[in-house]
């Protein structure tokens, strides 16, 4: 491995960084609303066994690949693989992180947008459907949702390009506990409003009278999003791993925070929400219309506790996307980087440059461009769609059996015990899984997420 690669220069910084690299918006907005449509208790412990069965081996086999070869997503399967098509592989997951963050980066920048209206105690006094108007008109606006594009790709860009250990190890190190301590802090707020205990029954007591063929497949696709693989971010990041990193232990850890941040999501939004007799299923609008008016309602009657909340709130989610945000930044800036002989600080500004020009016509398509649609969808619809519903599913597919039945299990083995200085007792059962059922399940997913079942 060259050495002006880097390397994470600690053990915590490792699983930090990688939890970090997991854990973003949809922790906080997704797992909840797939819970609330699901059935509630019963959907979060299909949710579990789906990380274990389907989450956990793609991780190991993502980790592998990525240590192995000491090198950027596309690069590693080229080395793997050489001379082979796999190396389209890598190259899909550069290209579906590339894109994500070019309408991902545009959402998380409404999160800075609305730290600041919650500072400026701008929700008090809102009606619900004022809430729903002033963010039509704030997505709409030509130019506001731009300014803070700008300020957060530039955020994520000073962190990218300093480097792996002084910018991406030591930033996670100070974001992933205080997102922690906002979780908890909140959660406690939450449970403790009146009639909270509505919103604790729906998310601890299961109900299986309302488990389908669809919410299984639900689950199975919120385990997969929600760990975000298949994008190259873990793959990249793995290649920055130290030789006596233990994957198998690092993947346990990043699926367990993972999780955790999502129950912790779930112990804020349920509680509040069910308090105000709001139910919890309204998508993506959830944490710019629902929680606003949540947060009105339950805090009401105390103007400054309402508004330290909220501003922690949105401050909680804006370290969430920043976390997943630098590593999608780092996945194209080490493909460029690497593959055409670039700087790291000439291959981030144009990965930033890229993503933030694309970024804008996402931004603008939800507003003055709105009319120009592909698929009777707009082009920000469009970024969203092509990179959940295909890009990650068959990319996370590709790699179940590339690592499965393609890569050699000798390499497998050597990384996964570390050239066998570590008992692994479950190699057998992650090689299996990864050769037979986690193929299928993503393929289940991949169909139902196209809307092929009926």
């Amino acid at each position: 491995m060259s050495n002006d690669r880097g390397n994470f220069g600690s053990k915590i910084g490792v699983i930090l960084a990688s939890a970090g690299s997991a854990v973003g918006l949809g922790n906080i907005w997704r797992f909840p609303t797939e819970t609330g449509n699901n059935g509630g208790a019963a959907f979060i412990l299909i949710y579990f066994a789906c990380v274990l069965l389907l989450g956990f081996p793609i991780l190991i086999a993502e980790f592998s690949i990525g240590r192995h070869s000491r090198s950027n997503t596309a690069g590693a399967y080229r080395k793997l693989s050489p001379g082979t098509r796999w190396k389209w592989v890598g190259r899909l997951g550069v290209a579906a992180g590339t894109f994500i963050l070019c309408y991902y980066a545009v959402v998380a920048g409404w999160t800075l947008e609305y730290i600041c209206q919650a500072a400026t105690n701008s929700f008090a006094g809102t009606s619900p459907q004022g809430f729903i108007a002033a963010f039509s008109e704030f997505t709409a606006n030509p130019w506001r949702p731009l300014v803070w594009l700008f300020a957060f790709m530039l955020t994520t860009h000073l962190v990218v390009v300093k480097g792996v250990e002084k910018g991406i190890e030591r930033s996670a190190k100070v974001m992933m506990p205080a997102l922690f301590i906002l979780l908890i802090i909140l959660a406690v707020c939450s449970v403790l409003l009146p009639d909270a205990e509505k919103g604790l029954l729906f998310l601890l007591k299961p109900d299986f009278s309302k488990v389908t063929g669809n919410v299984i497949l639900s689950a199975m696709g919120q385990a997969f999003f929600s760990l975000s693989l298949g994008m190259g971010c873990l793959c990249t990041y793995a290649s920055y791993f130290r030789a006596e990193t233990n994957l198998s232990r690092t993947a346990i850890n990043v699926a367990i925070i993972d999780t955790m941040v999502a129950i912790l999501a779930g112990f804020i939004i349920f509680p509040a929400a069910f308090s105000v007799g709001i139910q919890p299923d309204a998508g993506p609008s959830l944490i710019f219309i629902t929680l606003p008016n949540v947060f009105q309602q339950a805090f009401g009657g105390m103007p400054f506790l309402s508004t330290v909340l909220s501003v922690m709130f949105y401050i909680l989610l804006a370290l969430a996307a920043l976390t997943s945000a630098i590593s999608l930044l780092e996945v194209t800036t080490a493909y460029l980087s690497e593959e055409f002989s670039m700087s790291r600080k000439t291959a981030a500004r144009m990965a930033t440059a890229f993503c933030t020009f694309f970024g804008i016509i996402c931004s603008l398509s939800l507003g003055i461009g709105k009319d120009i649609t592909l698929f009777g969808m707009t082009v920000f619809d469009v970024f969203d769609y092509v990179t959940g519903k295909i890009m990650l599913p068959l990319g996370g597919m590709l790699i179940s059996i590339f690592a499965g039945w393609i890569l050699d299990k000798q390499i497998l083995w050597k990384e996964v015990s570390n050239n066998g200085t570590l008992k692994v007792h479950t190699y057998k059962l992650v090689l299996f899984l990864l050769r037979f059922v986690v193929p299928v399940s993503i393929g289940l997913v991949f169909i139902n997420e196209l809307g092929l079942f009926k």
